[in-house]
């Protein structure tokens, strides 16, 4: 199910997340050195959520599902090839090592022979090989999505899953009239790093777990159906839409990975951090905005550079996290923000880092007249107190000019040829930015 190679038939696709926050999903990959038990790929993946994941080589097997006879019930996907791995014999690089291996799989089905719809559900972060037999330097990595539907009739289907929303154009009924495989990441010898521009991310992981078998710790246990958590968009599901009616989910996976006991530090990725400030009636109305990437509760993250500490909040289990203060901010003012994630994972170390708290600019104009060559500009500031000074660029950095304005709203008209910009850029003294598209008018 999992092989390099998409599909050539795959049919069209409008993929997006739709009203979906931004995804954070892996984290961090084992820099190297890369060694030849692992066949030299990473050690681990480490996604937003601070789990970490070995690369997926032991044989432990499920002490939940018996296997049968010769046929283990492993607890990493070991899928065996006749001629390049034999599962029966010692891992070893290249002469016996797996031709696809992973840090991460997780599968789900949908089945309604009534409805007509054969729904295959595919996910993981891969490791393989650019010729797909084991060969030095010739390793790749990289996240996949993969949908494989047999469809009763043409028409428009969405898929929901835990990664995202698909929507497809089926123009014909029948056998996997739904066929796509997305691999994000494959580059060049010795570059693990694209996988982390995946869709992939954070690892789904069983609500059961984690398994425990001898010595070592699983996310999941890859020969059981489970419900599972961790999804960014608390999609935890797999869900098709279609004509006729269709509606059919299930929040059922089989979920493989095996935990690291690499000591990691906690994830932490800043979004945004900005102030806005204004006087009503004579008194000072300031506050200070925050948003950062972080692992979910039990993890915790606290505003340190004020007394006293502020406590971020988190609210769905996706890991965003935001807080408000009410002090009003001197000019260049850096946050100073730590993340612990040592609750969850007690090998993870206490993070920190440093935003620089810039006002918050919203341009509410950007039009250009084809009649006489005119851009105007209406941008704001959310300092009210004291406006900072408002520039304009075009998309491409190239400068318009300074809006102008005593208030916290500026303006800006003028003249700009031959060519209208696609997109211009505001950026304030006090570090906020704004872009929006250019309009233009008759």
């Amino acid at each position: 199910m999992h092989r390099p190679i998409p599909n050539p038939l795959a049919v069209a696709i409008v993929a997006g997340m739709l009203q979906l926050p931004a995804q954070a999903a892996l984290y961090a990959v084992d820099p190297g050195a890369y060694t030849q038990p692992n066949g030299g790929f990473p050690a681990w993946y480490q996604d937003s959520h601070g789990r970490t994941l070995d690369l997926c080589l032991t044989k432990a097997v499920s002490s939940r599902v018996p296997g049968a006879p010769g046929a283990p019930s492993y607890m990493c996907t070991l899928l065996p090839t006749p001629g390049v791995f034999d599962d029966t014999q010692p891992i070893n690089f290249p002469s016996n090592f797996p031709d696809e291996a992973f840090w991460f799989t997780a599968d789900a089905a949908i089945v309604d022979a009534a409805r007509g719809i054969d729904l295959s559900y595919g996910t993981a972060i891969e490791a393989a090989f650019a010729a797909e037999e084991p060969v030095e330097g010739d390793q790749v990595s990289f996240a996949r999505v993969r949908i494989r539907v047999d469809v009763p009739t043409a028409g428009t289907y969405v898929v929901t899953h835990p990664y995202g929303v698909e929507v497809f154009d089926v123009p014909a009924a029948g056998r996997r009239a739904i066929n796509m495989t997305r691999d994000i990441g494959i580059a060049g010898a010795g570059d693990f790093s694209g996988a982390l521009k995946g869709d992939v991310g954070p690892f789904l992981r069983s609500v059961n777990g984690p398994y425990t078998e001898g010595n070592e710790r699983f996310i999941g246990d890859p020969n059981l159906e489970e419900r599972v958590t961790g999804s960014p968009f608390n999609t935890n599901f797999v869900r098709i839409e279609g004509p006729g009616g269709i509606d059919l989910r299930t929040e059922l996976f089989a979920i493989s990975g095996k935990l690291s006991e690499v000591a990691r530090p906690t994830p932490l990725m800043p979004l945004r951090s900005t102030y806005s400030r204004r006087t009503e009636n004579g008194d000072l109305h300031a506050q200070q905005d925050m948003f950062v990437m972080a692992p979910p509760p039990p993890a915790t993250v606290t505003l340190t550079s004020q007394t006293p500490n502020l406590s971020l909040t988190e609210a769905n289990g996706t890991g965003a996290w935001y807080a408000q203060s009410v002090l009003n901010p001197a000019p260049g003012t850096n946050l100073l923000i730590s993340a612990d994630n040592s609750a969850a994972i007690p090998t993870s170390s206490v993070t920190s880092a440093s935003l620089p708290l810039t006002d918050l600019v919203t341009i509410t104009r950007a039009e250009y007249s084809l009649a006489n060559g005119t851009l105007t500009l209406v941008a704001s500031t959310s300092d009210e107190t004291s406006p900072p000074t408002l520039t304009a660029h075009t998309g491409n950095g190239a400068l318009i000019g300074n809006l102008s304005g005593d208030g916290a709203l500026k303006t800006l008209s003028t003249s700009l040829s031959p060519i209208p910009p696609a997109k211009v850029q505001v950026t304030s003294s006090n570090g906020g930015s704004d872009s929006e598209d250019v309009v233009l008018l008759p």
